[in-house]
This record gives structure tokens, sequence and C-alpha cells, in this order.
């Protein structure tokens, strides 16, 4: 029997026994199998969601007779005569309205969210848990059953069809999971540099704003972009309570309802480029947000997990 000596380091192809190299168990074939599953549900999904998009704002050039054709086609004219119309048909002031709202209720929402979600990840007292499950409950909680007292609620402090009104409810709507999802980014961040701050002297106030904030900026940047989204689309909350109450109260509608008062105006009359028109201008501020947020949106999610 010939024994082979090897240099230090060197590693052998054969297993005891005298066996050929080792063989793969299969692994390799079955995460070839489960990656062409996953990119292919991935490439479906990716379909599904840019499809209608695309014949959304092909439908914005065409004309009523090339809608009801081939949904994917080419419009005969590329012309801006469909957004002209719909804007002025009010898209205009719909989208005026919206910003109005969200200027406020974005910003507020995410820093009481914060300040809430802080307070229950960093400082414990008794009731802490209650309070957290408190605001945890509220995202279970479905809007539909809380519309009549909610109107009413809001009727009796005199805000209904007032931007203040819609901005505090959307604060309220928005707070659950603002609170949820801050308060678990705030307890991944490291306790080292908030007793630092305590030695040197700082504020309870101060720790807040210039040390846990500026740390938990890629959380912020995520759920705000999901509060953007989610007050942009919120449809049910203005339709209750942005109604005008009088004949001399004007219209505040944001842009949800005002594309279905556009369909209104049309009565029976087909103008389907601009109501195809306004769906587009309403899509194309939420798309450019998410593209180019989206970096950071990623990075909020997984960062808690990587620390």
């Amino acid at each position: 029997m010939t024994t082979v000596i090897k240099a230090p380091g060197e590693r052998s192809d054969e297993r005891p026994g005298g066996a050929g190299p080792a063989q793969g168990s299969g692994g390799g074939s079955e995460g070839t199998v489960l990656n062409v599953f996953s990119h292919g549900f991935l490439a479906l999904w990716a379909v599904l969601i840019v499809l209608p998009l695309v014949w959304l704002a092909l439908g914005s050039f065409k004309t009523d007779s090339e809608i009801g054709g081939s949904a994917l086609s080419r419009p005969s004219n590329w012309h801006l005569d469909a957004f002209s119309r719909a804007w002025d048909k009010g898209i205009g002031d719909y989208f005026a309205h919206t910003l109005i709202v969200m200027a406020f209720s974005v910003p507020l929402t995410m820093l009481l969210g914060s300040m809430a979600a802080y307070v229950l990840a960093r400082y414990p007292f008794p009731g802490n848990r209650v309070v957290y499950y408190f605001f945890v409950s509220g995202a279970m909680f479905p809007v539909f059953l809380a519309l009549v007292p909610l109107f009413f609620m809001v009727k009796r402090l005199d805000m209904l069809n007032t931007y203040q009104g819609l901005i505090l409810v959307y604060v309220a709507y928005s707070m659950p999971f603002t609170v949820f999802f801050m308060h678990s980014f705030f307890r991944t961040l490291p306790t080292a540099v908030h007793e630092a701050a305590v030695i040197d002297g700082a504020s309870d106030t101060r720790i807040f704003f210039q040390v846990m904030l500026p740390m938990a900026k890629p959380g912020l940047i995520s759920v705000g972009i999901f509060n953007v989204l989610g007050q942009w689309n919120q449809y049910i909350l203005p339709s209750v309570l942005m109604q005008p109450q009088t004949g001399s109260d004007p219209e505040r509608y944001v842009l949800t309802q005002g594309l279905i008062q556009l369909q209104y105006q049309m009565g029976y009359e087909t103008d389907l480029p601009v109501l195809f028109a306004g769906v587009t201008i309403a899509m194309i501020p939420m798309l450019v947000v998410y593209l180019s947020f989206q970096r950071q949106i990623q990075a909020g999610l997984t960062s808690s997990t990587l620390k």
C-alpha cells in the first residue's frame, strides 16, 4: 500500500476509505430551483404592477375610440390636451388641497410618533407596555368602524370641511403604525451614546433631538415614505370629513375625491383621456418619491435587523 505524504496545508480530494471526491448532496440544484421560482414570481408581480401603470399613461394620450381598442397600443398622436383639460376641470385645485394637508399632517405625524415611540422604547415606567399595546391595537382597528363617531366628533369641534380637521384625523390615523415602527427602531440604537449624553449633562429633550433622532434617520425616512403614500391615497376619511356643509361652503376636495368628481362631471359624456390624465397626475408624484428614496427605505427596513 502506497502512502502519499501531503505537504502542510495541502488539501486532499479523497475521502476516507479510498472513495473518490465528495459529491454534492443536491443542495445546489434545490437552490437553483428556488431562485428560479422566486425570480419568476417577482417578475410576474412586476408585470402585474407595471402594465396597469403603462395602460394609464398611454390612455392619457389616446382618444376615446383608441382607449376602447388595444390596451397597450401606441396613441396616434402624442399630445397633452387631456392633461390640460384635466387641470382646468379642477385637478390643479385638488392637487393643491392635498399638498396643503400633507405639508402639515406628515411632519406632525413623524414628530409626535417618533417622540411617543422614543419614550416607550427608552424610558420604563408603570403602564409602559399598556400604552404601547394601545398604540399597536390602533393599527388593527378598521377605520370603517370609527367613521360615524369620528364624523360627529369632528362636527362638534366645528372642523368639518376644514384643513385642520383632516390634518388632525390623518395624524391620529397614522400614529399607530409610526409608533410601532419607530419603537422597534429606537430599541436597536446603542445605549452607550445615550448614556454618554446623560453624563455630559444633556437634557432629555436635547438627547432626543440632537442625538437619538439623527441616529434614527433611516427609520424616519422609511416610515415617512409609508405615511406619505398612505395619506396621499386615502379616500374614505376625506370623503366623510371634507364635504361642503352649506351652499356657501367652498369645496376642498383632495385628489382622491377630485378624481371621483372628475368622473361625475362627465355625466353622459365620455372623456376617458381626461380621467386617465387625472389619475396619471395623481400617480406621478408618488412614483417619483418612491423611486427617489427606495434605497433609504430598504436601508431603514433592514438596518434594525443588522444591528
